[in-house]
């Protein structure tokens, strides 16, 4: 080999090491969780029906631009952040709701407020998804709708 083919294959190997690919912490948004409406069907093991007098159903939706949780908790509307990482992980930070008062709710507008507090992973399947902390039955089960 002459020195020409040495140094060629000298610089073809160092521009291959410099080349290496960056890690970052940013996981990909999940398709299957985001820009969905998320319907709630169950929380804390019982099934959750809507009163004749709610306003409308609980959902909530994660929107993709600006990582935004937007949503409506019986009688509130609420909005905040979240952040998705490996391993279902799902974090919300900064929920905040607006002040109205209702009366008679089918369910208690706190325990949902819970859920986004206490969650820290997810689960879905066949557009069912539920929100858990740790390895715990279910803090929440939504259903996916479509309009």
């Amino acid at each position: 080999m002459n020195t020409k083919n040495i140094v060629l294959s000298l610089f073809t190997c160092f521009i291959m090491s410099c080349s290496s690919t960056k890690k970052t912490n940013v996981v990909s948004q999940d398709n299957s969780i985001t820009e969905k409406y998320w319907k709630l069907i169950s929380l804390e093991g019982r099934t959750v029906v809507m009163k004749d007098n709610q306003e409308r159903e609980i959902f909530f939706t994660l929107k993709t631009k600006d990582n935004r949780i937007t949503g409506f908790t019986g009688c509130n509307d609420i909005s905040g952040e979240y952040t998705l990482e490996a391993s279902n992980r799902i974090q919300f930070k900064n929920v905040v709701t607006t002040m109205r008062y209702c009366t008679d709710l089918a369910v208690n507008e706190s325990k949902v407020l819970k859920v986004f507090t206490l969650a820290d992973n997810y689960t879905i399947k066949d557009d069912v998804l539920s929100l858990n902390v740790g390895r715990r039955a279910p803090l929440a089960v939504f259903e996916a709708v479509y309009f």
